[in-house]
């Protein structure tokens, strides 16, 4: 789960794979009655292509969805109907409806899988990679070679890198990358290419990392194509190096920012100018051998386009990338049920999205699915050759949100709330100024640019604060202090950490309860999904929170109030589709924390909780096709429904328990009780301020 992992398998021998296959069939056969999927795993020897048997997993594993979307071949669908006595020649196979399941798939493309880590959230942790699986979500990327599959999964890892380096984010430090290169962290890879950039022999590289030389010499190109593509400027680059850079998986951005003095819209325009654009291909699981019907689809820059547009109108979908922290499959439910209506609502629904491990990358989902990077040049090329109705980017998290801007920019429509609202929301500064002639109470804040002036904003809107970056998902970088001189500290690092970036100080509610409601507005009504209260208390991030639905122990008045603004806001924001509200509650007054113009992580809580399809109701109010009156919405169960965060600490042994602004949980679970005697949640309820860490 660690590995980064290629296939076809580049660097073994035909003799050696027939060798492995052979020795799998013979160790399945020996587990005595047995059909489904099964996974084993070796160790080759690359001196002589000895092999040993590791394990044998009679069961789908991790590497068995993988393996479905890299081939196309959907293993679980057909392990579940040999397991219920089929045999392998008696299914067809799915994808080209023609052909029998019982074949190897073949590919003409080559996959990498690279697992995404999430060390920035558990300071103190282990970094090394070894026996026990620390990453917290993976994406995979399709193209033609290996360089470009590679370059396109360091652009779908969501860690604002551009390619596999050639991005201004280098290491120029020789020690630290020999370092990281006897030490495996999450960013070895990277590494791998800095030390070559410096000059480090491949030999030693090889001796250090014992990765294959096969790989090293691959990246050692890439080196070179970079050192030739500096030597020129935009306007006498020649065509042929910027065709070999584009198919060497090398983004725009990378090449703009090897030339200097131009921009990666520049460059988009100098390759479009001259031909130089994306292909779509299909995967196909037979390499075009025989004909299908699949519309799965990859981008390149080989050969003739595969990918039909068809007369119907369509809409894309962005789906929301890699899980991580933050950020994890509740966006994916989302992206699905959104796909699954509209499709209802006579839309051809178009899924782009990079993520192995989920639903909405298979290929019988969406009407059309481009397997790529949520990145705009590979976004904006895949709408300039399907030309949809509009982009949907509320249903995949602050991935798809980011993109609103540049969307907008090229003049494409955002289905659903615009991105002036959304920016609305985003921007502190115009929110509060919109709170203040709403007569909604907020928490006093200002915004700084260096820690002087926080010290300054801090002794007026007075201690405690919450100090946080502006634009980030999941709490990243917030800490709440107590004086100046933590403050100081925490500002120093947050822009070290991110440069340009402005620094939010707001004054936090010490004591205080946090809730929080969803919302789905359709331009004259607001209909609210559900209000919920947090059990601990104000200061831990919502996602660590337990939180209840419906509220538990606020008053009336105060849930009324809670309503009352989430419908001022929803109208405010002109939202079409869903919002979250998140509101601080002390001594009766609720004061509004933020709004987030998108499907929250709370949405399918909701939706599962009261078995409401709110999700699918969202998505046709944002396509204008229905208004929250066409839908018959059912009476609400009685009890509660508590949302619990999952919490993955035992993986990093050193790292910081206690709980604050910054999101550490991996994962959630739902549970139902009855009345407020439940057991459970007066244990849940006596545990509230234990984890609040000052």
């Amino acid at each position: 789960g660690e590995s980064i992992t290629i296939a076809p398998a580049m660097t073994l021998s035909d003799t050696c794979y027939q060798e492995m296959r052979n020795m799998a069939f013979k160790m399945m056969r020996n587990l005595g009655n047995f059909a489904g999927g099964c996974n084993v795993q070796f160790s080759v020897n690359p001196e002589d292509e000895s092999i040993i048997a590791i394990e044998i997993n009679p069961r789908v594993s991790r590497s068995s969805a993988l393996a479905s979307k890299a081939t196309g071949y959907p293993i679980a669908k057909i392990a579940a109907k040999l397991a219920i006595g089929y045999n392998l020649d008696e299914l067809k196979n799915p994808v080209t409806k023609t052909t029998s399941a019982f074949f190897e798939p073949s590919i003409d493309y080559v996959i990498i899988k690279i697992p995404r880590w999430n060390f920035d959230k558990f300071p103190g942790a282990e970094t090394t990679l070894g026996l026990q699986m620390k990453s917290v979500g993976e994406v995979m990327s399709i193209g033609r070679s290996f360089q470009e599959a590679l370059q396109k999964a360091c652009q779908s890892l969501e860690i604002g890198r551009a390619g596999l380096g050639a991005d201004g984010k280098e290491l120029k430090n020789l020690d630290k990358i020999v370092h990281s290169l006897e030490n495996p962290s999450w960013d070895r890879i990277f590494h791998v290419r800095d030390a070559m950039a410096l000059g480090v022999p491949i030999t030693s590289v090889q001796k250090i990392t014992k990765i294959d030389r096969w790989y090293l010499e691959e990246i050692k190109d890439l080196v070179n194509t970079e050192k030739e593509i500096k030597r020129y400027q935009i306007e006498n680059i020649p065509l042929d190096l910027l065709r070999s850079a584009k198919e060497k998986g090398f983004s725009d951005e990378q090449i703009a920012y090897l030339m200097g003095q131009c921009t990666d819209d520049d460059v988009f325009a100098k390759r479009t100018e001259n031909g130089i654009k994306r292909v779509f291909k299909m995967v196909d699981t037979c390499s075009a051998e025989f004909p299908s019907t699949t519309n799965y689809f990859y981008s390149t820059f080989d050969g003739e386009n595969e990918s039909k547009v068809t007369d119907k109108k369509s809409v894309i979908i962005l789906g929301s990338g890699p899980n991580r922290i933050g950020q994890g499959i509740e966006f994916d439910y989302s992206c699905v049920h959104g796909v699954l209506a509209a499709k209802e609502a006579g839309y051809e629904a178009i899924m782009i999205n990079c993520n192995p491990e989920t639903v909405s990358t298979d290929f019988d989902v969406a009407d059309k699915l481009y397997f790529e990077p949520i990145y705009w040049e590979h976004l904006i090329e895949i709408i300039q050759h399907e030309n949809p109705v509009g982009v949907i980017v509320q249903l995949g998290g602050q991935t798809a949100l980011k993109l609103a801007e540049r969307l907008e920019a090229s003049g494409i429509k955002i289905i659903g709330t615009d991105f002036k609202s959304m920016d609305l929301a985003e921007d502190r500064g115009l929110f509060s100024d919109m709170l203040k002639e709403l007569d909604i109470p907020y928490p006093k804040y200002g915004v700084a640019q260096d820690a002087d002036e926080a010290i300054k904003i801090a002794n007026e809107v007075g201690y405690p604060v919450l100090v946080r970056p502006s634009y980030v998902l999941g709490g990243q970088g917030m800490v709440i202090v107590i004086n100046d001189e933590d403050l100081e500290k925490a500002v120093i690092d947050l822009l070290g950490n991110m440069p340009g970036n402005r620094v939010l100080i707001d004054h936090f509610l010490d004591r205080a309860e946090e809730a929080e409601s969803d919302a789905i507005c359709d331009g004259d009504e607001v209909h609210i999904l559900g209000l919920m209260e947090h059990i601990e208390p104000a200061g831990i991030h919502s996602g660590d929170s337990s939180a209840v639905l419906p509220p538990f122990s606020l008053s009336e008045n105060v849930k009324a109030k809670m309503e009352e603004y989430t419908v001022k806001i929803a109208k405010a924001l002109n939202i079409r589709g869903l919002m979250n509200m998140q509101f601080a509650i002390k001594d009766e007054n609720v004061y509004v924390i933020e709004a987030n113009p998108r499907a929250s992580r709370t949405v399918p809580f909701i939706c599962k909780a009261y078995g409401m399809a709110y999700v699918n109701m969202a998505t046709k109010v944002m396509l204008g096709e229905n208004k929250i009156k066409d839908f018959e919405i059912k009476e609400r169960p009685t009890g509660y429904a508590i949302k619990k965060p999952v919490f993955s600490f035992n993986k990093f042994p050193n790292v910081d328990k206690a709980l604050g602004p910054e999101m550490k949980s991996t994962g959630e679970a739902i549970l139902f009780i009855e009345n407020l005697n439940d057991p459970y949640f007066r244990e849940l309820y006596k545990e509230k301020s234990m984890y609040l860490n000052k």
